[in-house]
């Protein structure tokens, strides 16, 4: 061996420093389903760290609410979670009626359960659907979707509207539901199992669905609980948590239903916890059908916040006087401080509202589930492909309306 070639064999070749890229997924990227952004850190295909941003579709709900008379907000809460508007209205009334001490008929709670109840179903409808969708199976989000196509057109024979329903009133509902309104949602009833039993069987034993869905954006039980999550993401991870169980509303404690629960937090528990919740939702249904009331009427005896006939506001004084005090915001509010929640699609979907008396709610604070366990999404797709990433976000249902509130 020569001179130069010992010399070479003591030289120390200092290692390169990793080199890693940039990449913002979101907020325009239609993957992101909504306005939000992810900054990711990435080595290749591997995420290596993650920061969220979210705000932009921020649009004040909670001091909007307090510059409302408290009819006024209904229409505000069909903007946060709107793929299940329905459910935030109930839950608004409900918090309202908690705190004016109202006495809702028998009637009016089953036809509230019925509701939200369809409302759940689209709400899952669209997660599992875009979940298969995420993992290239695009047949199941177009046949499923028809049945939600259905339960909108319920939904628009209720109260003429689809998305944004500002359904119901405080006290109740604004008319009985007509007999074409009944007859739609028992052929729902009927006919959704059937597809619902076809779209499960077109990804649940799906190799590559399984492929793909499986130990993908996992959670435990101990993370989950400690980020403060709920609804479908925390059963998923194993938590058997259930509002309308735990804390029985809307006389929910007069029906039997199931409540399923996963073991990995992956994003195929979430998927199948969603899918047997459908189920469990269409036994509801059926079971407050059967069992309806039919005394008591669709509204409370609350004339303070349910507008007259207008035959006897023409004709009859005392309507007239309350039609006025209504209309105007003039309704008597006692002062009080309240929380009422509600098992929202995505968790428990909380109103926690402060009343001086006033016209106005004081204060309102809403307790968003997709708020809180968003703050989850970086540890979920840690260490994760890119394409995982997605997927998690699809099987955690984040709603930009819900999130950024």
């Amino acid at each position: 061996m020569s001179q130069l070639e010992k010399n070479n064999t003591d030289i120390i070749i200092p290692s390169q420093e990793k080199e890693y890229s940039i990449l913002n997924l979101g907020p325009t990227h239609p993957a992101t389903h909504g306005i939000f952004q992810n900054i990711l850190k990435m080595d290749g295909e591997i995420i290596m760290d993650a920061q969220p941003t979210i705000g932009y579709i921020h649009r004040a709900f909670e001091k909007l609410a307090e510059r409302r008379p408290y009819n006024q907000i209904t229409p505000i809460t069909d903007r946060l979670n709107y793929c299940s508007s329905p459910i935030n209205n109930v839950g608004w009334h409900l918090t309202v009626e908690k705190l004016i001490g109202a006495q809702i008929p028998k009637r009016v709670e089953y036809m509230r359960v019925i509701l939200m109840e369809l409302s759940r179903i689209a709400d899952h409808i669209v997660c599992d659907a875009v979940i298969g969708v995420d993992t290239g199976a695009l047949t199941g989000f177009v046949y499923l979707f028809q049945q939600r196509e259905h339960i909108y057109e319920i939904f628009e024979e209720m109260c003429g509207a689809r998305l944004t329903t500002n359904i119901g009133r405080i006290g109740g509902f604004e008319r009985e539901w007509s007999n074409k309104v009944w007859e739609k949602i028992e052929k729902f009833v009927n006919n959704f199992p059937k597809a619902l039993e076809e779209f499960e069987n077109l990804l649940v034993r799906n190799r590559i669905f399984m492929d793909r869905t499986i130990n993908c954006g996992p959670i435990s039980a101990e993370r989950a609980l400690s980020y403060g999550f709920t609804g479908p993401n925390l059963r998923a991870a194993g938590v058997d948590y259930d509002v309308r169980v735990m804390t029985p509303y809307s006389s929910y404690q007069d029906f039997e239903f199931t409540i399923p629960v996963g073991t990995q937090g992956d994003t195929y528990d979430r998927f199948m916890v969603r899918l047997e919740e459908m189920k469990q939702s269409i036994s509801i249904i059926k079971q407050a059908i059967q069992k309806m009331p039919t005394e008591g009427g669709f509204h409370a005896d609350v004339p303070d916040f349910y507008l007259p006939p207008k035959e006897e506001v023409y004709n009859n004084m005392e309507a007239l006087i309350y039609h006025f005090k209504i209309v105007m915001g003039e309704s008597t509010i006692p002062k009080g401080e309240v929380y009422n929640c509600v098992e929202g699609a995505n968790g428990e979907l909380g109103y926690y509202l402060v009343s001086d008396g006033g016209r106005t709610p004081y204060r309102l604070h809403f307790r968003r589930p997709c708020f809180i366990y968003y703050q989850a999404y970086p540890e979920m797709i840690k260490g994760g492909l890119l394409s995982d990433a997605i997927l998690t976000m699809s099987s955690m249902n984040v709603i930009a309306g819900e999130l950024d509130a």
